[in-house]
C-alpha cells in the first residue's frame, strides 16, 4: 500500500443568479453573451418591430409619412438605436466568429484583442448611426 495523500481535486459549483454581477468574464466571454442577447433581440423584434414598419413603409405614400411621424418620437428612436446596435454588434461579432473557425487568432491574447477591436467598431458604427438617426448630421 501507499502512503501517498491523495491530491484535493478542485470543486466546481454552479453560479447563483445573485453571483452573477460579481462573475469576472475575459472580454472574449462578454462578447460571446451579448452575441446571443443582440441575436435573440433581432429574432424577437423581426415580426413584431422590424417587418410591420418596413411593411409601412412600402404599402402607400401615406403609410410611409405615418410611420416616419411614428419614428420621430424619442423613445422609437431608442428602441431604434437599441435593434441598430444589435445588429452592428451581431454583425462584426459573428465575422470574428468566421473567422475564428479558420483557427486564425484563437490565442488567449489574440482572442482578448479582437473582441475590443469588434467592441470598439460596433459602438463606433453605432454611436455613427445613432448622431444619424437623432438628426445630428
Amino acid at each position: 500500500m501507499s502512503n501517498t495523500v491523495a491530491k484535493k481535486r478542485p470543486e466546481y459549483r454552479n453560479i447563483h443568479v445573485t453571483q452573477i454581477l460579481k462573475y469576472r468574464l475575459p472580454l472574449a466571454g462578454k462578447l460571446s453573451i451579448l452575441h446571443r442577447v443582440s441575436g435573440a433581440v433581432l429574432f424577437l423584434a423581426l415580426p413584431v418591430i422590424l417587418l410591420p414598419l418596413f411593411d409601412k413603409s412600402l404599402t402607400s405614400e401615406l403609410t410611409f409619412l405615418e410611420m416616419k411621424a411614428l419614428v420621430d418620437g424619442w423613445f422609437v428612436k431608442l428602441v431604434l438605436l437599441g435593434l441598430i446596435w444589435s445588429y452592428l454588434h451581431h454583425f462584426c461579432a459573428g465575422i470574428r466568429y468566421l473567422v475564428l473557425d479558420l483557427h486564425v487568432g484563437t490565442e488567449k491574447y489574440a482572442a482578448s484583442k479582437s473582441a475590443g477591436i469588434v467592441f470598439a467598431i460596433s459602438l463606433s458604427l453605432t454611436a455613427l448611426f445613432g448622431l444619424k438617426l437623432f438628426g445630428a448630421f
